[in-house]
């Protein structure tokens, strides 16, 4: 059974190396996305939690002088991180330290890696809307396990334990990472066929899931670094951002089946 904040850990100890002597060129928090930009002009990006901006949101005592400092004194929220926004600045600098691996495959349609199929089983951890109608579509079933009352109605624990239990492909959003709630997710998986993390916050570092039953990454790598920080800084979203990522699928466990019936 995975600890809750085990990947964060690992993710940390695996970019802390990384982050000696490099430096933050520039820090935003908005109100959809932190994005972190290094001396080297990479950039991560890190999802804003909209359920918890409300309990968090304060003002950041060490503001105005993160540019120029140490990338590693914003690693560190990774795993000191007191709330999800300190862990989410955290998450932005590991993935602007993670260089994407030669085998990421440009995304054609996330759905599409998954091949699935009728009368299978699908849980999505995180309502990702756009991909609700495409899976549908396939003759799959859907349970979306969401924890913002706001987006949709919150299932009860019986139908997320049974959900998880039963499923044949888990879709997880990458913001569990910043709520803790990753490793709960994953302990409570039987044995779906496939199990992916996606999201733009998704870090591309297939060790530090080697243990988990995370057998595809779908992320986004930056390619317009001051057009995605200005989108950031006017509080825009994913949509905004879409023509300046680059969507790319690793598959990181390839002895697994595709498909099962």
């Amino acid at each position: 059974m995975l600890k809750p904040g085990t990947i964060l850990e690992a993710m940390y100890e695996r970019t802390k190396p990384t982050a000696q002597g490099t430096e933050v060129l520039d820090l935003r928090v908005g109100l959809g996305y932190v994005g972190v930009r290094l001396g080297n002009h990479s950039m991560g990006l890190a999802a804003q939690l909209s359920d918890v901006i409300p309990s968090v949101c304060m003002v950041l005592q060490n503001a105005g002088t993160y540019a120029g400092s140490p990338a590693s004194s914003l690693l560190k929220y990774l795993v000191e991180g007191k709330n999800p926004l300190e862990r989410a600045i955290g998450l932005a600098t590991a993935n602007a330290l993670i260089d994407p691996p030669r085998d990421a495959m440009d995304d054609r349609e996330a759905t599409s890696y998954f091949n699935l199929q009728a009368g299978e089983r699908v849980v999505m951890i995180g309502l990702f809307s756009p991909l609700v109608q495409r899976i549908l579509s396939t003759g799959a079933t859907l349970t979306v396990i969401e924890k913002n009352p706001e987006r949709m109605e919150i299932p009860c624990e019986r139908e997320k334990e049974e959900a998880l239990k039963g499923c044949d492909v888990a879709i997880i959003t990458a913001t569990t990472l910043l709520n803790h709630t990753f490793e709960e997710t994953v302990n409570g998986l039987g044995t779906p066929r496939c199990t992916a993390v996606i999201g733009p916050s998704t870090p591309l570092l297939p060790e530090i899931f080697q243990d988990t039953p995370v057998t595809h990454l779908g992320g986004a790598v930056v390619m317009d670094p001051d057009r995605v920080m200005r989108i950031i800084s006017e509080a825009g979203g994913t949509p905004a951002m879409r023509p300046a990522l680059r969507f790319v699928n690793l598959i990181i466990k390839r002895d697994l089946p595709l498909y099962h019936p």
